[in-house]
């Protein structure tokens, strides 16, 4: 089983031209995946340059792994002043 929860474009911020030419437009996309061996459900993470599509890095996390990256991103936008949400 697999089943697609969400994907977004990220462009490139606003930057000097210089420092334009080290950073790509990329897309992520997640996942559900029931799709190994231990017959696990994990959540799939994907990064890939935008317009190359199968190209991309995938992550494969398992629930407490997920949770970590949950709370990294939640603590990154209470870190800049932003609504954490739940």
């Amino acid at each position: 089983m697999r089943r697609s929860i969400d994907d977004d474009q990220i462009p490139i911020p606003p930057v000097e031209p210089e420092d334009a030419a080290e950073m790509l437009p990329i897309n992520w996309a997640v996942s559900v995946c029931d799709d190994y061996l231990d017959a696990g459900v994990r959540i799939q993470l994907t990064v890939e340059e935008f317009g190359a599509p199968a190209t991309g890095l995938v992550g494969h996390l398992e629930p407490s792994q997920a949770r970590r990256l949950r709370l990294a991103l939640r603590s990154a936008l209470k870190e800049i002043g932003e609504e954490v949400g739940q």
